[in-house]
């Protein structure tokens, strides 16, 4: 039977609807606080990533780089009563932008002092002796709302809030607009990939990815947590030799890890299995795909100490030549 005409502008509405690019899932509020100028939002849906098993080991290993720090110099902490942030980086710093249940009542914590800014009152950590580093400090702007970060930051977000167009975030969050709205964590940058370069931990066999990601322009990345780790990094290079490099680079790491397995140890070969590297043009990209019953393996590698190449440096290379599995020269790259 042939659609009626009236049903014809419904049917179109379904398959532009079908067809139409997904978007990350983000509170409107937080986006309406993004002051001018962003150069990375991230967002997560903090009530997902707090219930997997990556978060809840990773936390058991206390490995979550400079969020104990961030807890410490502005007495507000992202894990308790969180149900989603939007960390903004910008000219004025970083703001971390949060919906959940907050304190109203909070007197000023030992260490800030409360400045008012507007109706806001924002605490504020002293500044250590001789002036040296930024200010930061936090505001509860209402039960469900809150603030922290670099001070120029959160006050930016403050007259954003109040007076802004709203509009800041829109070109930013336009890149990863096919991200599927289920996704509890995601990123986008023009400088990202810098802060992964400085601050990606460092496996316990030496292998160092954050070269993966020096010389990438602008980054976007999306990860599930439900079940082990789904994760896609996405980079735009300044030209198509430099994303070669990062590709083949990559893949040298890769490989480096596959060898460095030891023997008997399916399950990390399975590991190094789930990481690929894949260059298009400019483009470059990171997927990775690691099982829930791996997640042990991979709390194991990011929480062991920088090495030089598995356990013991030169490791178990030929007596020559090409240097057995994985090496060069003389002994090897180190087989664990």
């Amino acid at each position: 039977m042939r659609p009626s005409s009236a049903t014809v502008p419904a049917l179109l509405l379904l398959v532009a609807a079908a067809l139409a690019p997904a978007a990350p899932r983000v509170d409107n509020v937080l986006v309406r606080m993004v002051p001018p100028g962003p150069t990375s939002l991230v967002g997560a849906h903090m009530d997902q990533l707090v219930a997997s098993d990556l978060y809840q080991k990773l936390m058991a290993q206390q490995k979550l780089p400079g969020l104990e720090q961030f807890v410490h110099d502005t007495g507000f902490d992202p894990r308790r009563d969180v149900r989603e942030i939007l960390l903004e980086r910008g000219t004025l710093g970083m703001a971390l932008l949060a919906r959940g249940t907050f304190n109203l009542k909070q007197d000023a914590a030992l260490g800030l002092k409360l400045v008012r800014h507007g109706p806001y009152s924002i605490h504020v950590l002293d500044s250590p002796p001789g002036g040296a580093g930024t200010p930061s400090g936090f505001c509860i702007l209402d039960s469900t709302l809150a603030a922290a970060g670099d001070l120029d930051a959160v006050a930016a977000a403050l007259d954003e809030w109040q007076h802004g167009t709203h509009k800041a975030a829109q070109p930013l969050l336009a890149t990863v607009a096919s991200i599927s709205e289920q996704t509890p964590l995601w990123g986008t940058s023009t400088g990202f990939a810098s802060f992964l370069a400085g601050n990606l931990p460092r496996a316990g066999n030496g292998i160092d990815f954050s070269a993966i990601f020096k010389g990438i322009e602008s980054t976007w990345f999306s990860a599930s947590v439900a079940s082990g780790l789904q994760a896609e990094i996405h980079g735009t290079t300044a030209s198509e030799k430099d994303a070669v490099s990062l590709r083949d680079t990559a893949k040298g790491l890769i490989g480096f890890g596959r060898l460095s397995v030891p023997e008997g140890r399916p399950d990390l070969v399975r590991f190094w299995d789930g990481i690929t590297a894949e260059q298009n043009g400019r483009g470059f990209s990171l997927n990775i795909d690691i099982a829930g019953d791996l997640i042990d393996q991979m709390v194991q590698m990011l929480s062991a100490p920088g090495g030089t190449g598995g356990r013991g440096g030169s490791g178990r290379g030929g007596r020559g030549g090409r240097g057995g599995r994985g090496g060069t020269g003389g002994r090897g790259m180190g087989v664990a």
